[in-house]
């Protein structure tokens, strides 16, 4: 499980659905939430969150990132892989800190993916959990 430490920057409501925007060091998070400043006292600006995230749901792009509708990217350099027959796991420090996510062993190979490449690790707005 991937644990980073922010701040909440806004809130935007609809119904009874938020989005979370959290800033953490200079990189900004979007996290939906089913709760509303209304429902849950925490959700208000500046607040301390914590942005957490499964290495599962880290979807890793090498090259072009341009064009998709993910908004949560961070841009990165693989410090270790474990790798077996099936998956692999990425340790990839980025300007948040190191972070991890668990790929297919074959998306690895095919993306030519080592110790030193450059990547972007990528989670949808709706796989962010947030914690006080």
């Amino acid at each position: 499980m991937n644990s980073l430490k922010g701040k909440i920057e806004a809130v935007n409501v609809s119904g009874d659905l938020s989005i979370v925007t959290v800033k953490v060091n200079n990189t900004n998070f979007s996290a939906i939430v089913i709760d509303t400043p209304k429902t849950d006292s925490y959700l208000v600006k500046n607040n301390p969150i914590n942005v957490i995230f499964k290495e599962t749901e880290v979807i890793i792009g090498v090259g072009s990132v341009e064009g998709i509708s993910l908004r949560n990217k961070l841009f990165g350099e693989v410090v270790s892989i474990a790798s077996d027959n099936l998956l692999s796991k990425l340790v990839v420090d980025t300007d948040v800190g190191e972070i991890s996510s668990i790929i297919t062993s074959k998306s690895v190979e095919r993306l030519k993916i080592k110790i030193g490449t450059k990547l972007t690790a990528m989670i949808k707005t709706n796989e962010l959990m947030l914690s006080k």
